[in-house]
């Protein structure tokens, strides 16, 4: 409990560091640069054939006729551009998650690293492919539990439930492997994660729940149409910020945690080690006594 606590109000310190909030800032940038470079290159074309696809829609025709009607213009016009940015929006939004998210992880943990554990040996347990595997793979078992447990959602406990643990069981799995990839052993790593298997994954299942607050501020402002370019990009930060304080707690639990683990090994194999040399010194000694 000692470790989960101190590597959790650590997490929270370390997120006020002008290198985190510049981090968790990346999203809406790289979300900018995604938008200018998709309406430069494919804006016209896409709402033309947005238009054409909205034209060719025979039952719906007599609508478009009756709504250009009513507010004397052209529909479709007016519609496809629309059409085309809420259906846009969401892929750019996830593509700069995704881009950030991989490329956050490794520095985070890095800065844990060298504030807090500057002598820990880099053992490499793991290459960047491999990790990125192993998630992947992670991924996909999450989502296929997503799917089997949907019909139990309809029971309306286990849908507050269910949920956060299985994004719980994905984060704990992903992060901790991620946070011990660059300086723990194989072996170390296997048995930290056998050994912390629970607060690991409380860890998880906390930053699943806090991963909901993001969706919360992005209803409001699917609701709100008129707040939707300022409560949708606001939403993208705090998930952003939200995944920087995951990987931040990890890291900071995990590495302390591999550090203790050594120094228990270290401490324990010191007096195996000075054994021989404790029996040279008692072998010389009864030497000179002897007549």
């Amino acid at each position: 409990m000692r470790l989960l606590l101190d590597s959790f109000w650590r997490a929270v310190a370390y997120c006020m560091l002008p290198r985190v909030i510049v981090l968790s800032l990346l999203p809406l940038g790289l979300m900018l640069l995604l938008a200018a470079g998709f309406g430069y290159f494919f804006w016209d074309t896409t709402v033309a054939w947005t238009r054409e696809a909205l034209d060719a829609w025979p039952l719906l025709s007599s609508f478009w006729g009756w709504i250009g009607r009513l507010f004397s213009g052209d529909a479709t016009a007016v519609l496809a551009p629309l059409v085309v940015v809420v259906a846009a929006t969401p892929l750019i939004v996830v593509v700069s998650l995704l881009i950030v998210a991989s490329l956050m992880a490794p520095p985070l943990t890095a800065l844990v690293a060298h504030r807090r554990f500057p002598t820990l040996e880099r053992k490499k347990g793991a290459s960047f492919f491999g990790s990125a595997v192993r998630s992947l793979g992670v991924t996909m078992l999450a989502l296929v539990a997503l799917v089997v447990s949907m019909p139990l959602w309809l029971i309306p406990p286990l849908v507050l439930v269910l949920p956060p643990l299985i994004w719980g069981w994905l984060t704990y799995r992903v992060m901790s492997f991620d946070a011990l990839a660059e300086h723990a052993s194989p072996e170390e790593r296997a048995t930290l994660l056998r050994g912390h298997r629970l607060p690991l994954l409380c860890i998880g299942v906390l930053c699943g729940y806090l991963g909901a607050a993001p969706s919360i501020v992005w209803a409001s402002g699917l609701l709100f149409a008129a707040a939707f370019f300022v409560l949708v990009p606001l939403a993208i930060w705090i998930y952003t910020l939200v995944f920087a304080f995951s990987a931040l707690w990890f890291g900071h639990y995990c590495l302390d945690a591999l550090a203790q683990l050594r120094a228990q090994r270290g401490a324990a194999a010191a007096p195996t080690e000075g054994a021989p040399a404790l029996e040279a010194d008692q072998a010389v000694l009864s030497q000179w006594k002897s007549p």
